[in-house]
């Protein structure tokens, strides 16, 4: 029997400073992505019981909790963001630690038993309000060199998130000591999945994956905590293809800001001068007076 993770840590602690490297390079899409239907949970995790021998055990713990689904969704469009939120022993096991390894390979064809999932999880996502404010996400090490100011890249991974700076000081996340990057990330198109967590107290906001961003500054703030301002940039999916479209029912929240279409043109990578970095100051960097650098 699959064994749970639920220790005072909170549950998605791991996916919010998981450490990936960005692509400069745009991965070819999904085959057909747009022609890949929408089916129930049980029939769109069918391919993945090789590669996960618990995913059904899985799906009915989730779908146990997704009897009355907030947002308009349908229990089984529920149960897959909610599958997404579980983690569980070995970790390495966990569906949402194989998906995103899968969407990082370079070998595509990796990604074919996971197009039925990917498809209805995506679906449901899209259907959840899009959250345009800053969010943020970390890692415990020093990733400056990796972004420089001006550069633009894809996150080809499903990205979580905080919309509190705070929680980043707990020591399950970045801590108040040793090398730290913090990412104050200001997106257009967050997902708040908080109604359909399998841990529903915690604040969870993700980016659907192959999101493009922009290094808008990079700032040592000392004590080894440098701090990466992104924002997003285009509306293109390179991953899910061109074709697809934005569900209707997604609408900015009441927690949105102006839109900043008129930044999201793509500045020339090749004319870049890393001797131009410098530190930003920005109103939008967040209030870090708690970190005690």
């Amino acid at each position: 029997m699959v064994q749970f993770v639920r220790d005072f840590i909170p549950q998605h602690a791991l996916r919010i400073i998981d450490y990936f490297t960005p692509s400069l390079n745009i991965a070819k899409p999904i085959e057909h992505y747009d022609a890949v239907e929408v089916v129930p949970i049980e029939k769109a995790v069918e391919p993945l019981v090789s590669l996960i021998p618990d995913i059904n055990e899985m799906v009915l713990k989730a779908k146990e909790k997704c009897d009355q689904p907030k947002d308009g969704l349908t229990i089984d469009e529920s149960t897959s963001i909610m599958l997404y939120s579980l983690e569980w022993k070995p970790r390495e096991k966990s569906l949402y630690v194989m998906l995103n390894n899968t969407l990082r390979a370079e070998d595509r064809e990796k990604i074919k038993p996971w197009e039925l999932y990917i498809k209805l999880f995506v679906s449901s996502l899209e259907k959840l309000p899009s959250i345009s404010r800053t969010i943020y996400r970390g890692v415990k090490m020093d990733l400056s060199a990796q972004y420089p100011q001006g550069k633009i890249f894809v996150w080809y991974a499903f990205s979580s998130c905080t919309s509190s700076v705070q929680v980043l000081q707990s020591e399950q996340f970045l801590g108040k000591t040793g090398t730290r990057t913090l990412f104050n990330i200001d997106c257009e198109s967050g997902k708040n999945i908080q109604n359909h967590s399998f841990f529903p107290n915690e604040d969870e906001i993700l980016l659907i994956a192959a999101r493009k961003l922009q290094v808008v500054s990079c700032l040592d703030s000392g004590n080894g905590l440098t701090i990466i301002q992104l924002k997003e940039v285009g509306a293109d999916d390179p991953l899910l293809g061109s074709a697809r479209t934005e569900s209707k029912s997604s609408e900015t929240s009441t927690e949105s800001k102006p839109s900043h279409q008129e930044d999201s043109a793509t500045p020339d990578l090749i004319s870049f001068d890393p001797s131009n970095i410098i530190p930003l100051k920005d109103p939008k960097l967040p209030n870090l007076s708690g970190f005690l650098f």
